[in-house]
C-alpha cells in the first residue's frame, strides 16, 4: 500500500511539473514570469523544453577524451628535449646570478654597516639589508 501512495505522489509531482508558464511587460515595462495567467491581456504562454540529461557513463567518456586530446596538444606545443634542457640551463643560469646579485648587494650592506653610521642611515640600511636577505631566501635558498 505505500509504494501506491508514494507511486501515485510522484505520478502527481510529475503532472504539476507540466504545467505553462506565463509571461507579460506591465505597465512601467517590467517582465513578469507566472504559473496563473495575469488578468490583464497582452500574455504569452512560453513552453519550456525538457533539460537534457546524459548519463554519468557517456559524461565520464567525453570528459577522458577531452583530457586525452589536451595531453595530445600539450606534447605537441613543448618544445625538443633538447631546447627543454638548454632552456632550463640559461633558468639556472639567470637564478645563479640573481642570488650572486643579492649576496654582493648583502656584502655591501654589510660593509656599510660596519663602517658606522648614525641612526637613520643604519635603520634605513638594516630595512634593505632585511629585504635582500628575504629576497636571497625566497629566491636562491628555499626555491
Amino acid at each position: 500500500m505505500p509504494r501506491i501512495a508514494a507511486a501515485l505522489l510522484c505520478l502527481l509531482a510529475a503532472v504539476s511539473a507540466q504545467a505553462e508558464i506565463y509571461r507579460w511587460t506591465d505597465a512601467s515595462g517590467s517582465i513578469h514570469f507566472s504559473d496563473t495567467p495575469p488578468n490583464m491581456t497582452g500574455h504569452s504562454a512560453i513552453t519550456v523544453r525538457e533539460p537534457v540529461t546524459v548519463p554519468l557513463s557517456v559524461n565520464i567518456r567525453q570528459s577522458e577524451k577531452v583530457r586525452q586530446s589536451r595531453k595530445s596538444i600539450e606534447r605537441m606545443l613543448q618544445p625538443k628535449k633538447e631546447q627543454r634542457f638548454a632552456k632550463a640551463a640559461q633558468e639556472r643560469q639567470q637564478k645563479a646570478s640573481q642570488c650572486e646579485t643579492y649576496r654582493a648587494q648583502l656584502d655591501r650592506i654589510q660593509v656599510q654597516l660596519r663602517a658606522g653610521y648614525g641612526n637613520d642611515q643604519g635603520n634605513r640600511l638594516r630595512q634593505k639589508r632585511r629585504k635582500v636577505s628575504q629576497l636571497y631566501s625566497n629566491h636562491c635558498v628555499l626555491d
